[in-house]
């Protein structure tokens, strides 16, 4: 340990971590120290060093940033627009008709709202599938929290949608001082084709680049698929080579059983992204299969979706339903336990953008991304299982402190890097051409 100042110690806090069979733990009255953007240690017994910056977080629990796995940041401009709709009508009548006017100004402003919203929920990291991508990587580097980014693409674009999705990656891979990393963005199988999904495996392996997509979203998709071309969206992920490249497929409510060996057999990394509210809200009648997926050893990451679907980007929620909804689904009320949920939220999510060895974990050599959480409410009081606190009586607005890099970000529910007051007001200014469907158009078709 150098004799100079750390950049940042945490004194007082019950930390959460993992042993080395990865089960969650708490260890009481530690003390973090952040040097370079990175956990110097974390020990409960050596007197703290002087450092630039001290947070004194007795009473508080400090845990690994929540990680949004599958966004669509800038779709907060849309929160509430297309509300009590069947999927199809949700795309074809409203979203994707309003998504026809979008500006990179509106991209850039709504990116800029959904950053402040993650950051005072305690998420420190979001994997963002859009377009005009540049102004979210701008946004990002301007504000200081972390992200996976991907420009997303139809094939109805012709080659120019893929072409642009990798000079994006390319061009912004290990931007924002390392805070982005970035991921080829075919939208989906029933809008990307098969030529097309083959290419971009092709173009991840030959640059080593991720893939972040939508696939088996819901089973009707995964019932048209059979019907119209005798394979389910995972096969079509497997025979277009996607399988065999690192890719983050975000839903899955619509995997069957026969995509299961398929999945457990693919040659890359494969992981789930699960968004439980949005499921609810349009009434599909299955949930991301995360016990299965777990049996297959396939890290299942937490999400909101865009909040024109899901209205928030509260993965704080996303954590405490997706335990619910397993415990319903699977009628074991064993599965998800606290600790499960919590090790959803940090190391799987890690795992699931492709960061599990820099975070997701509160230990030396990790970056330092973390949250502290406030447990004195009436809410959260007493505290008997400190697991079950955070996931079911712990809201997203207990975070008082949120970290990214070893970078204050808000400190006691204040926001340091972005003015939400001016964002709102423009963005406000901006409603009537954003959401004019007069001119009949729409980007895309939603047909499964």
């Amino acid at each position: 340990m150098t004799d100079s100042p750390a950049d940042l110690v945490i004194t007082g806090c019950t930390a959460l971590v993992h042993d080395d069979e990865e089960r969650i733990g708490f260890e009481e009255n530690a003390t973090i120290v952040v040097r370079g953007g990175v956990i110097e240690s974390l020990t409960a017994t050596e007197p703290p060093p002087p450092a630039a910056e001290h947070i004194d977080a007795r009473g508080q629990v400090a845990m690994p940033g929540l990680v949004n796995c599958h966004t669509h940041a800038p779709m907060v401009a849309l929160r509430g627009v297309a509300e009590d709709l069947p999927t199809e009508e949700w795309f074809n009548d409203v979203v994707w008709p309003v998504e026809s006017n979008l500006t990179e100004r509106d991209v850039e402003l709504g990116a800029r709202l959904a950053c402040a919203e993650m950051i005072r929920g305690g998420v420190t990291c979001f994997a963002d599938h859009y377009f005009s991508m540049d102004a979210v990587a701008s946004v990002v580097e301007e504000c200081g929290i972390r992200a996976h980014l991907g420009e997303a693409y139809f094939s109805s674009q012709g080659p120019q949608g893929r072409e642009k999705s990798l000079e994006f990656a390319l061009r912004h891979r290990g931007g924002a001082a390392g805070r982005i990393t970035t991921a080829l963005a075919p939208h989906a199988p029933y809008t990307v084709d098969d030529a097309d999904l083959a290419a971009t495996a092709e173009l991840a392996r030959a640059h080593g680049l991720p893939v972040h997509l939508h696939a088996a979203e819901n089973r009707d998709q995964a019932d048209t698929s059979l019907e119209r071309h005798g394979v389910t969206p995972i096969e079509v992920l497997a025979r277009t080579g996607i399988l065999d490249t690192d890719v983050l497929i975000a839903h899955g409510t619509g995997i069957l059983d026969r995509d299961l060996p398929v999945l457990a057999g693919a040659g890359g990394r494969v992981s789930v992204a699960t968004a439980p509210r949005g499921y609810l809200k349009f009434a599909w009648p299955t949930t991301t299969p995360v016990r299965a997926l777990y049996d297959l050893g396939i890290p299942v990451g937490l999400a909101t979706d865009g909040a024109a679907s899901n209205n928030s980007l509260d993965v704080w929620e996303s954590m405490a339903l997706t335990a619910l909804i397993q415990k319903s689904t699977t009628g074991d009320p064993r599965w998800l336990t606290s600790r499960q949920a919590l090790h959803h939220a940090t190391l799987q999510s890690a795992r699931a953008v492709g960061l599990g060895d820099t975070l997701g974990t509160l230990a030396p050599g990790r970056r330092a991304d973390l949250v502290l959480v406030d447990l004195s409410g009436p809410h959260t009081q007493p505290v008997h299982d400190l697991a079950a606190t955070l996931v079911h009586s712990a809201r997203s607005s207990d975070v008082r402190t949120t970290i990214v890099d070893g970078r204050v970000l808000m400190r006691d529910r204040e926001l340091l890097t972005i003015d939400v007051p001016g964002v709102v007001r423009e963005l406000g200014e901006r409603m009537p051409a954003l959401l004019d469907r007069s001119h009949g158009r729409r980007i895309q078709d939603y047909d499964t």
